[in-house]
C-alpha cells in the first residue's frame, strides 16, 4: 500500500512507520518537527525510520498540516490508498498556554488533510483522537456510545472536533474514516512532555517529582507496542456505510477506543517507576491542574469484536522496557 503518515517525527508515527515498513508497505511521512519538544529526539527518531528504507520504501518532507497549499500538491503528486493522521499538536495544558497552536494544527490542518482525501479520493482515513473527549463524564468505563458532548480542555475540543468533521466528510464525499481515541500512550521513544518521562529522569537524578491529586488519578496507560498493533490492524478495517441509531444519515464512518482496559493509579504508576530505577521517588503532593480529568477507562469490546485485538502490556512490564530504553537512549549524560 502506499500510505501517508503525518506526524511522522511523532511518538507514535515513528513506531508505526517502522512495523508498516516490515510490512513493505511504501510510506510518505510528513512532520512539521516544530520545538514543542526535544527536535532532536524528533531528528533521530527520522534517522532510524530513514535506515530500515531498505526493507519498505520512505520518504520523509517537512510540511505544516496547516499550509493548505503545500497540502493540496502533497495528495496531488501523490496516490495515496491510505491516510493515518497523527499529526497534531499535544498536551493538555499546553492549550491553556497556546490555544493558536491547536487550532491552526489539530482543525485547520484536519480540515487540509480531509480536503486532500475527498480530492484524491483515499481509500481509508485513519486519525488519532484522543481519550480526553470523555471530559469528566461519570460512567466508566467510557464507551463510544457515550455522549461526548462536554470536554475540559481546547485540545478535547479540537479532537471532538476533527470526529464530527471526519463524519461530515464520511458522509457528504463517502469517505471511509475510523478515529481512534488513545489512552494515555506510553514507552520507548516517547514524548518528554508526558510524566512518566520526567518521572524517570527525576527520580534517577535524586530530585523532587509533582503529583498531582496525591497520586490518586487513575489512567489506562496504553503501551506504544499495543496501539501499533491496534492500528495496523485497523488499517484494512475499512467501515462500511451505516447509519447510527439517533440519525438517519449515512457514512462509512467509525471510531474505537484504544486503551488496556485495566486503568492504573498514578500511585502504581510512580511505584512501576521507582521499582524499574531502583530508587525511591521524592515527592512534591498537588491538587488537580485544571483542564485534568480524574480517571480514564476504555471500553474496548468494539476493538476486540471487530478486529480480534485487546492491548494487554501491564503496566509493570511496559514501564521496564521505557525506563531500559531511557537509560540507553541517554547513557552519554547525567541521569
Amino acid at each position: 500500500m502506499n500510505i501517508l503518515v503525518t506526524g511522522a517525527a511523532g511518538f507514535i508515527g515513528f513506531h508505526l512507520i517502522k512495523n508498516l515498513l516490515d510490512r513493505s508497505c511504501s510510506i510518505v511521512g510528513i512532520d512539521n518537527m516544530n520545538d514543542y519538544y526535544d527536535p532532536y529526539l524528533k531528528k533521530d527518531r527520522l534517522g532510524l525510520l530513514e535506515s530500515r528504507a531498505s526493507i519498505g520504501s520512505f520518504e520523509f518532507i517537512q510540511l505544516d498540516l496547516a499550509d493548505r497549499e503545500a497540502m493540496s500538491s502533497l495528495f496531488s503528486d501523490n496516490n495515496f490508498d491510505v491516510v493515518i493522521n497523527l499529526g497534531a499538536q499535544a498536551g493538555v495544558r499546553y492549550s491553556i498556554e497556546n490555544p493558536n497552536a491547536y487550532i491552526d494544527s489539530n482543525v485547520v490542518g484536519f480540515l487540509n488533510v480531509l480536503e486532500g482525501c475527498r480530492h484524491s479520493k483515499v481509500k481509508h482515513l485513519v486519525y488519532a483522537s484522543s481519550s480526553s473527549v470523555y471530559g469528566m463524564n461519570i460512567k466508566q468505563p467510557f464507551s463510544t456510545d457515550d455522549v461526548v458532548d462536554y470536554p475540559i480542555s481546547l485540545y478535547a475540543a479540537t479532537k471532538k472536533s476533527n470526529e464530527l468533521m471526519a463524519h461530515t466528510y464520511s458522509h457528504l464525499y463517502n469517505i471511509p474514516t475510523t478515529g481512534l481515541r488513545f489512552f494515555t500512550v506510553y514507552g520507548p521513544y516517547g514524548r518528554p512532555d508526558m510524566a512518566y518521562f520526567s518521572f524517570t529522569k527525576k527520580i534517577l537524578n535524586g530530585e523532587e517529582i509533582d503529583v498531582f491529586n496525591n497520586g490518586e488519578m487513575q489512567r489506562d496507560f496504553t503501551y506504544i507496542d499495543d496501539i501499533v498493533e491496534g492500528i495496523s490492524h485497523i488499517i484494512d478495517k475499512v467501515p462500511k456505510t451505516q447509519s447510527s441509531i439517533l440519525s438517519s444519515a449515512k457514512a462509512p464512518y467509525k471510531v474505537y477506543n484504544i486503551g488496556n482496559n485495566q486503568p492504573v493509579t498514578l500511585r502504581r504508576f510512580i511505584t512501576a517507576i521507582e521499582d524499574a530505577c531502583g530508587r525511591k521517588a521524592k515527592e512534591n503532593l498537588l491538587p488537580m491542574q485544571a483542564g485534568d480529568v480524574p480517571t480514564t477507562y476504555a471500553d474496548v469490546d468494539e476493538l476486540i469484536n471487530d478486529i480480534g485485538f485487546k492491548p494487554n502490556t501491564s503496566i509493570e512490564d511496559g514501564i521496564s522496557k521505557f525506563v531500559r530504553w531511557y537509560r540507553d537512549y541517554y547513557s552519554n549524560e547525567a541521569v
